[in-house]
C-alpha cells in the first residue's frame, strides 16, 4: 500500500526540465565572466594611466578608472568609518566607498550574492573548484573539528579591522589617515605591489592556489574578512531559501551541488553565513517548487530568474547610476600624482598602521 502510494505521489510530481534548471547557473557564469571582464579591463587601463603619469602626463591622455579603488577595502572601510561620523563623503577615494556600500547592501537582499555573482576572486576560487572536483572524484571538506576552527580566522581578521578602524580610531584619526600620502597614492601603491611582487607574496599566493585545488573555496571559506563581513549581513537578510519536504524526494542533488557544504536537503530554511546566494541548490533540484526563495514572513516565492536579475541590475545599476550622477570621481589631480611617483618607486610611503 506505501508503495502504491509512493509511487502515485512521484507520478503526479511535477518534475523540472534540465534546460530550466541550468538556465540560471548559465546566466550566472556570464555574470561572472562579464564581472571579470570589466575588472582585467580596470586593471589594463589603470596600469596604462599609472605609465602615463610616470611619463608626466605627456603623450595621447589616459583616464584613470576610478573603478580600481574597488581593490582597496581597508581604505573604503576607513571612509566609511568617516562618512558615519561626520555625513560627509570623502573626495580622496570615493569610488571604493560606493562599491563597498553596494556589496554590503546588496549582501543584506541577496544573501552573499556578490560573492557568487559579481566577485571575480569568488570566480576564480569557483573554477579551481571545479578543477579539484575532477582531480579527485569528489568534493574534500576538512572534518568538522579542523572546519570550524579555519572558518573563524576570516572572522577574526575582520574583527581585528572593525577593532582598529571603527572602534579604536578617533574622527581625528580618520581624518589624518585619509589625508596621509599613503592613503592618496594606494591605488599605485597596490599595483606596484603586483608588479613588483616579493617573493615572499608570491609564495603566500602560490599556496593559496594550491590550496584551493585541494579545497574548495579556501580562501573565501576561511581566509576572506571580506567575505565574513557579508556573511554577516548575510544572516539578517530578509530572503531565505526553503524547502518543502512535502514534494523533496530525498535525492540529495541540492546538498552535493551547494559549494558551501550545505545541507539543504536536511533543513526547513537555509541561514547560514556561508551560504552564497548562488542558486545551485534551488536549479538542481528536479521537482517544482520543493525549494524556493522566500521573503522572510512572505508567502509568495522569487523564481532563481528574478533574483539574479534583481541582483545584477542592483548592484550595476548603483554603481552606474553613481559613476554618472555621484561621487564617483576623486579629487586628486594629476599634478599631484605626478609629484607622488619618485617616492612611489623608492618605497618612501608606508602604511600608516591605525
Amino acid at each position: 500500500m506505501n508503495r502504491t502510494m509512493e509511487a502515485a505521489t512521484l507520478k503526479n510530481i511535477s518534475i523540472r526540465r534540465k534546460s530550466e534548471r541550468k538556465g540560471v547557473q548559465t546566466l550566472r557564469l556570464w555574470a561572472q565572466l562579464i564581472s571579470l571582464g570589466v575588472n582585467v579591463w580596470i586593471g589594463v587601463q589603470f596600469y596604462l594611466w599609472v605609465k602615463y603619469i610616470q611619463n608626466g602626463a605627456v603623450g595621447t591622455e589616459i583616464s584613470r578608472p576610478p573603478g580600481v579603488e574597488g581593490w582597496l577595502p581597508i581604505g573604503s572601510l576607513v571612509s566609511l568609518r568617516h562618512f558615519l561620523g561626520t555625513g560627509t563623503i570623502s573626495m580622496i577615494h570615493p569610488a571604493g566607498l560606493i562599491i563597498l556600500v553596494t556589496i554590503i547592501f546588496v549582501s543584506f537582499i541577496f544573501k552573499k550574492g556578490f560573492c557568487a555573482w559579481v566577485c571575480p576572486i569568488g570566480f576564480i576560487s569557483e573554477m579551481l573548484g571545479d578543477i579539484s572536483d575532477r582531480l579527485f572524484g569528489r568534493r574534500i571538506k576538512p572534518p568538522k573539528w579542523l572546519d570550524y576552527p579555519l572558518r573563524s580566522l576570516k572572522y577574526l581578521l575582520l574583527a581585528f579591522f572593525i577593532w582598529a578602524i571603527l572602534i579604536m580610531m578617533s574622527p581625528r584619526a580618520i581624518e589624518s589617515f585619509l589625508n596621509t600620502d599613503y592613503n592618496v597614492i594606494s591605488d599605485v601603491l597596490m599595483l606596484r605591489f603586483f608588479t613588483h611582487i616579493s617573493m615572499f607574496a608570491l609564495a603566500v599566493i602560490a599556496a593559496l592556489f594550491l590550496l584551493s585545488l585541494v579545497v574548495r573555496g579556501f580562501w573565501c571559506r576561511y581566509l576572506c574578512p571580506y567575505g565574513a563581513l557579508l556573511g554577516i549581513f548575510s544572516l539578517i537578510s530578509p530572503t531565505r531559501i526553503r524547502r518543502n519536504a512535502a514534494s523533496c524526494i530525498d535525492c540529495n542533488a541540492c546538498a552535493k551541488v551547494c559549494p558551501a557544504f550545505i545541507k539543504v536537503d536536511k533543513v526547513k530554511e537555509v541561514v547560514s553565513d556561508e551560504c552564497l546566494g548562488c542558486m545551485a541548490c534551488v536549479d538542481s533540484c528536479p521537482v517544482k517548487n520543493t525549494l524556493l526563495i522566500h521573503p522572510v514572513r512572505r508567502k509568495f516565492a522569487v523564481s532563481s530568474r528574478a533574483w539574479a536579475a534583481a541582483l545584477l541590475i542592483v548592484f550595476w545599476g548603483t554603481l552606474l547610476g553613481v559613476k554618472f550622477f555621484g561621487p564617483w570621481q576623486n579629487s586628486i589631480s594629476k599634478e599631484r600624482y605626478i609629484q607622488y611617483m619618485p617616492g612611489v618607486e623608492t618605497g618612501q610611503y608606508q602604511h600608516p598602521m591605525p
